[in-house]
């Protein structure tokens, strides 16, 4: 989300480009739990810019954590299925998909502390 409200205050302020080219530029991004709070139609449409822009992109590398099947990646993107579907066009051209099943990591330490 910090990056969406980071997004959305740059085009307030008419600083939009720059701030996606600042985001465009770096060798890694992580976007760390997409979908966990939905987005709405500006911030779905601006992180797809970031997306589209570093996807152009030869040497930029980005991960994504979600705990969302693509399926249900059309409520993350303000349930526009067409939205959705160009983000993970980019997304997932590219790429590769490391699936991590098992119990949380977090939930372990606090059941240990318990314990």
């Amino acid at each position: 989300m910090d990056l969406v409200n980071t997004l959305i205050e740059a085009a307030t302020e008419k600083k939009l480009e720059k701030t996606i080219r600042k985001y465009a530029k770096p060798q890694l991004l992580v976007v760390d739990e997409l979908g966990y709070i939905p987005l709405d139609r500006t911030g779905a449409e601006l992180l797809f810019q970031v997306f589209a822009r570093r996807y152009d992109s030869p040497c930029a590398s980005t991960i994504i954590t979600t705990n969302r099947v693509f399926k249900e990646w059309t409520m993350t993107f303000d349930n526009d299925a067409v939205l959705t579907s160009a983000v993970l066009d980019r997304i997932l051209h590219r790429c590769e998909i490391v699936i991590i099943e098992g119990k949380s990591y977090r939930m372990r330490k606090a059941f240990e502390a318990v314990i």
